[in-house]
């Protein structure tokens, strides 16, 4: 390998102020299961977000996060609504039907991002039962395809679910970018709009390991503890991953280093929608750029700096930017392109 890879944002190190969080908590004795002054610091840093009524878990990883967000909404005879293109369906090996029992029921979307449009195709069924009941639609912030859903477009999606007597989860791995892209609070497109419940992304933004669950709608969080820990989820020293959420919550850090993701991937974009033979295939909104190249060169361009092939039918990559990836990587990787694809 010679460049530094554009493969992903899990591909990161970690950020300089998580690690001494890390190195900090590390001494000393403090009760185990969350019952430590570290995982009640980073559950007031939480408030002090979204506000005093939320219900924070903090979790090991994002389908452990998905898993329990959707867990405290569902029965086995429930579905939930995604994109085709959602985590959950793709990238999650099965593990939200297996362990929730609930149907997905997947939409095919351009952009990945779901509209009333396209859930209208699975309001049907109620009261059947013969029929998964749909109760809850999962969205993804930003999407699969690094799309960014807007405040409005949120909001339409929420009120419909809940005067259909649904709820609404947030898969916010990336919820940072999206953040940083809109220029908002993040309670505006979360909170605000009727989000019920969001996976809060960590490890994609410069933490080691660890995500948080935020219930918005705290009616519904009454027995998560129970479930967090039949999953698999409860860590005994919480204290780790609670100590590296107030570090990148501290003065905004995590949306200083999305942004940067951001701003990283549109240089790239714009030097890489210069070469003739490229397309960009999606709106730049976040830290990803999805393109067409030329699908013979695809191979020895990975060979010199990794990334990874999104959709092999049609030789469309994928490209992701990190709160590490420096000016000098993006200008490095698009000499590369301009040499191998002019």
């Amino acid at each position: 390998m010679g460049l530094r890879g554009f493969g992903s944002d899990n591909f990161s190190g970690v950020l300089p102020e998580v690690f001494k969080a890390l190195e900090e908590s590390a001494f000393g004795h403090q009760h185990s299961y969350g019952e430590d002054k570290y995982t009640e610091k980073a559950i007031e840093d939480f408030k002090q977000i979204f506000g005093d009524d939320i219900d924070v878990y903090f979790v090991y990883n994002g389908t452990g996060a998905n898993i329990l967000s959707l867990s405290a909404f569902t029965h086995s005879y429930n579905a939930i609504i995604c994109a085709e293109t959602a985590h959950i369906n793709v990238d999650e090996c099965g593990a939200i039907e297996k362990q929730t029992g609930s149907k997905l029921l997947t939409v095919p979307t351009f952009d990945g991002k779901l509209s009333l449009g396209l859930i209208h195709n699975h309001m049907h069924g109620f009261d059947d039962q013969h029929h998964a009941q749909p109760k809850i639609i999962s969205l993804t912030q930003c999407t699969e395809l690094g799309t960014v859903y807007t405040h409005d477009e949120l909001k339409e999606i929420c009120d419909f679910a809940h005067a259909h007597d649904m709820y609404v989860h947030m898969d916010g791995a990336r919820l940072a970018n999206a953040v940083a892209y809109l220029g908002c609070t993040p309670a505006s497109i979360t909170k605000e709009v009727g989000i019920d419940v969001l996976s809060f992304g960590g490890t994609k933004n410069g933490m080691m390991f660890g995500e948080a669950v935020v219930f918005f709608n705290t009616t519904m969080s009454k027995e998560v503890k129970y479930i967090r820990k039949q999953l698999m989820q409860l860590h005994s020293k919480s204290r780790f991953i609670a100590a590296q959420f107030s570090a990148v919550l501290k003065d905004n850090l995590w949306l200083k280093s999305a942004a940067h993701a951001n701003a990283m991937a549109q240089k790239l974009a714009n030097a890489a929608e210069q070469i003739p033979s490229v397309s960009i295939t999606q709106k730049v909104e976040a830290n990803e750029i999805f393109a067409i190249i030329p699908r013979e060169k695809i191979t020895k361009l990975q060979n010199e700096c990794f990334f990874y092939v999104w959709d092999e039918d049609a030789a469309e990559v994928r490209w992701v930017c990190s709160f590490d990836t420096t000016e000098n990587d993006v200008i490095e990787f698009a000499n590369l392109l301009r040499q191998e694809l002019c």
